[in-house]
C-alpha cells in the first residue's frame, strides 16, 4: 500500500512540476553572466573569510609565543613571536581586501542580473 502511494505522488508530482518547466523562458545573457559574477563572488568570499580565520589563529600563535619568550626572558623566541604576530596580521588584512573585492563582485553580478531582467520585460512588453 505504501509503494503505491509513494508511486502515485512521485506520478503526481512530476505532472504537476512538467508545466511550470515547458513555459520557463530561457535567461538571457545578462543574467547568465549576472549570476555567473555572483557565484563567483560568493566563492571568493568563503574563500577569504576562511583566510581571514587562518590569519586570527597566527597571530593569537604569535601572541602566545611572544608571551612564552618574555616570562622565560628568551629575546629570540619573542622576536619570533613577533613575526608570527605580524603574518597573522598581514593575513587578516589581504583577506579582508580580497573579501571586499569579493563583495564588489557579488554587487555587479546582482547589477548585471537585474538589467538581464529589465531586458527580457521590456521584449516581452515589445511583443
Amino acid at each position: 500500500m505504501i509503494r503505491t502511494l509513494v508511486g502515485a505522488s512521485v506520478v503526481f508530482s512530476a505532472l504537476a512540476l512538467s508545466p511550470l518547466h515547458a513555459f520557463a523562458k530561457e535567461p538571457t545573457s545578462a543574467e547568465s553572466e549576472g549570476n555567473r559574477m555572483e557565484r563567483k563572488g560568493n566563492a571568493e568570499e568563503k574563500a577569504a573569510d576562511a583566510d581571514k580565520a587562518r590569519g586570527v589563529r597566527l597571530e593569537k600563535k604569535g601572541k602566545a609565543i611572544k608571551a612564552e619568550g618574555k616570562d622565560e626572558g628568551d629575546k629570540a623566541e619573542e622576536a619570533r613571536g613577533e613575526r608570527v604576530e605580524k603574518q597573522g596580521k598581514a593575513k587578516v588584512k589581504a583577506a579582508e581586501a580580497r573579501g571586499d573585492a569579493a563583495e564588489t563582485m557579488e554587487k555587479a553580478g546582482n547589477k548585471s542580473e537585474k538589467a538581464g531582467v529589465k531586458e527580457k520585460k521590456a521584449e516581452e512588453k515589445a511583443r
